[in-house]
């Protein structure tokens, strides 16, 4: 048996390479995961469409010498299966190479350590025509004619990758400046949620970094809305699998109607507020992947409100089934068997943000005017009988009058629209309160008419005002409840 060399074909492989399946965004991301891995703190997102059309991404690391960047351009300059450090975001080796040129022709890369540069570029024209793996090192003269490299060296440290001749942005928008104006949309709003845990000062165990794209700052997007107050935290519980632990953390997120426009964007807009449930997994604290259950639960309208924060270390990357792009992963067994038993309570959580408040009552100690009846055969609504309400009505009515006021409560009860309610409290369309039409008079009204229901019996009368703030409507107007409670007292 005879051993070949049996290299690829440097032209064919290069051009097949950039159709791994990288947008601008995720190619970007990628290479921001270099920066925060080589401990950049400020990290500069640089392009322009005209004349010599470009991007640039630059950060304040460690940067690299004239060695070291060889290795990093070499394809595949690191075993996935070498055991990384455990701040690197980095897997295959080839991230750096292969989002690159997936967008552009020409890359090329400046790094600064010990102040001094060096550069290095993939060309991939200079390839097709040597037919050979021919890596360019550019000159001291060279570099400094770079655009953007005078950011580089007033950091004095730190690496610049380049691109030029940028022909995917092209196809499918006509110019190239449609496509990158559009495109850098896109990234920043990619970005902003990606790395978001490492843009909010939230996060005190994560290397807080600065990312701005032409000087403007980008803002973190929280997925979870943490800072809502109606954001309901559940307790986190976390797996253990080999020598690791992920950290499974549930969030049930308000209401729609509790979100103003600003947190509905943050949370995914209208459409994606439906679309990106499910569970948002990190890697070293960098999101890989979500809006999805991984197949162990539906998407549906009454569970959107379900995201659920799983932290994995790169020590799993093995069982997680990663792809390059670290866009794509499938949680192991050993997880989706954990996964699955949670899963269930945290889509429930969700649910109960929908169910009418009735269900609630011997919770919160309110008496409500709806009560929700779950039997055998389903679930029913039915007006509480025993509200005072009701009983102030129909004390007052004779025998005649109350089966007319009983059989207009039963048509009533009967034909709740239980399927319209349903579709609208599961669509994204805004629910108008009627609570807010209620005026302190109409309440106050309310009151003394409930008061005049309990005759002259004055124990029934201040039984009655010192419960009043837990009758609904009241319940829902506490502040002035006990304004009107005061001057019924007097």
């Amino acid at each position: 048996m005879r051993e070949l060399e049996h290299a690829p074909h440097a032209p064919a492989l290069t051009e097949s390479m950039r159709s791994v399946g990288y947008s601008l965004e995720s190619a970007i991301a990628d290479l921001i995961d270099n920066s925060i891995s080589a401990s950049a703190k400020n990290i500069k997102i640089r392009f322009s469409p005209h004349d010599d059309p470009r991007v640039a991404i630059i950060d304040d690391g460690s940067g690299m010498d004239d060695k070291e960047l060889v290795h990093a351009m070499r394809h595949g300059s690191q075993n996935p299966n070498v055991a990384r450090s455990a701040n690197d975001l980095g897997r295959f080796g080839l991230g750096m190479k292969t989002a690159s040129l997936s967008q552009c022709r020409e890359l090329t890369v400046v790094s600064m350590k010990n102040g001094r540069a060096a550069a290095a570029r993939w060309d991939l024209d200079v390839i097709s025509s040597t037919q050979k793996w021919t890596l360019l090192l550019l000159e001291h003269r060279e570099i400094h004619e770079l655009p953007f490299v005078d950011i580089l060296e007033s950091a004095g440290r730190g690496t610049m990758v380049l691109w030029r001749r940028l022909d995917r942005l092209e196809v499918g928008e006509g110019t190239i400046e449609l496509g990158l104006g559009s495109g850098m949309v896109r990234v920043r709003e990619h970005l902003a949620l990606v790395f978001h845990r490492f843009l909010s000062s939230d996060e005190t165990d994560s290397a807080q970094i600065s990312l701005a794209m032409n000087e403007n700052d980008v803002s973190p997007v929280d997925p979870f809305l943490t800072r809502h107050r109606a954001t309901q935290k559940l307790p986190p519980e976390p797996i253990r699998i080999e020598n690791s632990v992920v950290l499974v953390q549930p969030y049930i997120l308000p209401h729609y109607s509790k979100l103003g426009p600003k947190e509905i964007e943050l949370a995914g807009g209208e459409e994606g507020l439906r679309r990106q449930q499910g569970f948002y997994v990190y890697r070293n604290k960098r999101l890989v992947h979500w809006g999805t259950w991984f197949r162990l639960a539906r998407q549906e309208e009454l569970t959107k409100l379900a995201r659920v924060r799983v932290d994995m270390t790169n020590a799993l990357d093995h069982l997680w089934t990663l792809d390059v792009k670290k866009s794509a992963l499938y949680p192991p067994l050993e997880v989706r068997d954990n996964l699955k038993r949670i899963v269930e309570r945290i889509a429930e959580g969700s649910r109960r943000v929908y169910t009418y408040r009735g269900r609630r009552a011997n919770v919160d100690g309110a008496v409500h005017i709806w009560d929700r009846i779950e039997g055998r055969d389903g679930i029913c609504y039915r007006i509480n009988r025993d509200h005072p309400i009701v009983t102030s009505i129909t004390n007052k009515l004779d025998e005649m009058d109350l089966e007319a006021f009983q059989a207009l409560m039963r048509p009533l009860e009967q034909m709740f629209p239980v399927e319209a309610m349903y579709a609208d409290m599961a669509s994204d369309k805004r629910q108008v309160s009627q609570r807010s039409d209620v005026s302190q008079d109409e309440l106050g009204d309310l009151a003394e008419r409930l008061l005049d229901a309990c005759g002259t019996n004055k124990s029934m009368k201040g039984k009655l005002l010192q419960s009043l703030h837990l009758l609904e409507p009241f319940s829902h107007y506490p502040d002035i409840t006990r304004i009107i409670v005061a001057r019924l007292q007097q």
